[in-house]
């Protein structure tokens, strides 16, 4: 979040790093200056304007409504929030008008659910979308830092012969898939599958969109992907969907070659391709969307609510 606000040259005043205890003092380079962490408290929220959470859903249970009453208004990068129906669930390129509606906090939606919802929602605007099947791959730093350390050294193990036992993942993640990210339901479906067709709903405004998603972990750094399946009420046409993606703010189009996550680590945009007409149902549309999960999925779209604000 810091290295976007520098990027987008955000426009602030002063800037308070917040942390647990056994990470104040330390520092941070914010604009070539070193800004030292202070322990987060009841207190650590006095004239600040715009609160940017990403520390669990926990502390932004405890701590959001801290905020607000210091007169913040909070982003909020965890999941604590998403489903109430007092608070927006935001991306900006699709509903950012929904922040007019705050009571103090804003949601992040799930890094999944925001890439594929950048190629969806264009696509629902042209031809209204009634349902999705689709199927993730999922960057390993999707599950933090620890998640990618436990990657290079499974990796580093493996080639010198030597065993490891899985910490952060329950199988695995070097040179395996893992067709399981978040814990499973009734249903047997797992809550990050449930989160596209739940998310979905609010952020389009439709409450009938359904979402039948399989998650999987992939052994792969940074830059989620999702194939996906849309079939929608009014006839479909290629060209015309490909120029509803071109003319959408935030999302590219490749008509040659196809994005991979190696392209779009870093990048601000989310890049469909593979765009062909669904060969399996009426009015149906198959694609294949990038997106950096770290960005788009996560600190990017935080600032960009915070600009909307």
């Amino acid at each position: 979040m810091l290295r976007v606000m520098e990027r987008r040259n955000f426009p602030l005043a002063s800037l308070r790093l917040l942390a647990s205890a056994r990470s104040a003092g330390k520092t941070l380079k914010f604009r070539e200056k070193d800004v030292v962490i202070e322990t987060l408290g009841m207190n650590s929220f006095e004239g600040i304007d715009v609160a940017l959470f990403s520390a669990g859903s926990g502390i932004s249970k405890e701590f959001a409504p801290v905020a607000v009453s210091s007169g913040a208004v909070v982003v909020d990068n965890s999941s604590a929030f998403r489903m109430s129906d007092s608070v927006p669930l935001v991306v900006p390129e699709i509903n950012g008008a929904d922040i007019r509606d705050h009571q103090g906090i804003i949601a992040n939606p799930n890094c999944t659910t925001a890439i594929t919802l950048m190629a969806l929602h264009p696509l629902h605007k042209k031809f209204r979308v009634k349902r999705i099947f689709a199927s993730s791959y999922q960057a390993v730093s999707g599950a933090g830092a620890r998640a990618l350390e436990e990657l290079r050294k499974q990796v580093e193990a493996l080639a010198k012969g030597a065993k490891f036992q899985p910490e952060v993942f329950p199988h695995q993640i070097a040179f395996n898939v893992i067709p399981q990210v978040d814990s499973f339901m009734e249903t047997g479906y797992t809550k990050e599958e449930m989160k596209m067709q739940n998310e979905g709903r609010r952020i389009m405004h439709l409450p009938t969109f359904k979402a039948s998603v399989t998650c999987v972990r992939v052994p792969i750094y940074r830059a989620h992907s999702v194939a996906v399946s849309a079939e929608f009420e009014r006839p479909v046409g290629l060209v015309d969907a490909a120029e509803a993606i071109r003319q959408s703010p935030g999302v590219q189009i490749m008509t040659e070659g196809y994005p991979m996550p190696l392209q779009c680590a870093g990048q601000d945009d989310c890049v469909v391709g593979r765009l062909r007409l669904d060969c399996a149902m009426e009015n149906g549309l198959a694609f294949w969307v990038c997106g950096d999960q770290l960005l788009k999925g996560a600190a990017l779209n935080a600032i960009q609510i915070a600009e909307l604000l």
